[in-house]
């Protein structure tokens, strides 16, 4: 397999192609590309993975409706700015326009087109600009113009850069591509939290594999990383597979099902790791990994306690080896800890070898816990069960970022 990191996005598949505008989602005419629209002539496979908080946004219903009825789709349209989240039954009818106008311009049906946004929840959409918007996106789609890397600027809210990649796999009977764009910066906790995540793939893959390949693959990956704890109503993972390498991926071959999944999870884990890195305000990545559990869901549950500490967190902010924060919420994950067998590392530096402090390291600790990127190692030496998990400090920017839903800066956001 072959992969590359930061690309055009979602057209390094073959037969799929972008365009994005500004169509001032967020009133303030600054030009900011802020819609897109992915299409593909080839109808594609489609699969969905969509948060799981209660309160769900227009588009998400919208897709979860979409996929429910149908196997195939030709286009994505989305928009940064605006949610469309709490926003009652003129939410749900503005998703509906946003699929019918996008089915208009391209000469399908309403039903061929999946919708997707992002932004400020609880404000009504508008619409008006944002179907002059989808009329302008459809007349440069048609022009043929290169559209990929302006659509993953225009799904972006307080990100501060882009975060595409693309994997080839070559196979007996030809080659096939595997791209993937993703936005996400704050609102990010297990089952995705606010982040929007695309893959195109010129494979042709039937929904029956493709489905549960996604599923599997954003619980390895999208699943496994937190920047605040917070999840969001608009979520979203989608998957299509157009074909258009004439590349079959055989439903009853294990190997070549295996080879598609590894590219998806190469992509997945590197939008992933790129989303953690542009946590709002951020300063550190560190990697959390607990082994030796009883069990597999034991060890993610001690993980994601440690990794969402706000006590745990703020140490690393301050470059602080606190190992007593990390039993700390390690004990109250009740996954049965015993400190008397904990083993503990920074890095593969030891803080703790059944549960004795190993305090001639400390310099060595102060060291790792100074850099932007480390990684913190709980054996509970109970059995197999393993689990990692991507965390990030916590810091006073953090908190002046998000303290307000009324930015003074015009170009500063406190969108999800």
């Amino acid at each position: 397999m072959e992969f590359q990191g930061e690309c055009e996005g979602l057209t390094e598949a073959g037969g799929f192609f972008c365009a994005a505008v500004a169509s001032d989602v967020r009133g303030k005419r600054d030009g900011r590309l802020d819609l897109g629209i992915l299409h593909s002539k080839r109808p594609f496979t489609s699969a969905g993975v969509f948060t799981t908080n209660d309160v769900k946004a227009a588009p998400v219903r919208y897709c979860m409706d979409l996929l429910s009825r149908k196997d195939h789709a030709h286009a994505l349209v989305v928009n940064s700015g605006n949610a469309n989240a709490c926003t009652g039954e003129q939410g749900e009818r503005d998703a509906q326009v946003m699929a019918s106008e996008t089915a208009r311009q391209l000469n399908l049906d309403k039903d061929d087109v999946f919708v997707c946004s992002t932004g400020r929840i609880g404000e009504k959409m508008p619409i008006s600009r944002i179907t002059m918007g989808i009329k302008d996106a459809a007349e440069d789609l048609a022009d043929g113009i290169e559209g990929g890397r302006a659509f993953l600027r225009a799904i972006l809210t307080s990100d501060t850069r882009t975060k595409s990649c693309v994997a080839e796999v070559k196979t007996k009977s030809g080659v096939y591509r595997v791209a993937g764009a993703a936005k996400g910066a704050g609102m990010i906790e297990p089952d995705m939290a606010t982040m929007l995540a695309f893959l195109t793939t010129d494979a042709e893959v039937d929904a029956s594999v493709l489905r549960p390949l996604l599923k599997e693959v954003v619980d390895e990956t999208f699943n496994k990383v937190t920047v605040d704890g917070d999840m969001s109503t608009n979520d979203t993972v989608l998957a299509f597979a157009n074909g258009f390498s004439r590349v079959k991926v055989n439903s009853r071959s294990q190997s070549e099902i295996q080879s598609l999944r590894d590219a998806m999870v190469k992509v997945c884990q590197y939008l992933a790791e790129k989303i953690v890195g542009d946590g709002e305000r951020i300063t550190k990545v560190v990697k959390v990994t607990v082994e030796g559990a009883s069990d597999d869901v034991s060890a993610e549950r001690v993980a994601r306690a440690i990794a969402n500490s706000l006590l745990v967190k703020t140490s690393w902010y301050g470059c602080d080896p606190n190992w007593g924060r990390l039993v700390d919420a390690a004990g109250y994950a009740k996954a049965g800890l015993a400190f008397e067998r904990l083993d503990l590392f920074y890095e593969d530096v030891p803080a703790l070898r059944q549960g004795e402090p190993q305090t001639r390291h400390r310099e060595k600790w102060n060291e790792i816990v100074s850099r932007d990127r480390f990684s913190i190692r709980m054996n509970l030496n109970q059995g197999e069960g393993a689990c990692s998990v991507l965390s990030t400090d916590l810091t006073e920017g953090y908190v002046d970022f998000n303290k307000s839903e009324a930015p003074t800066n015009p170009n500063s956001s406190s969108e999800s």
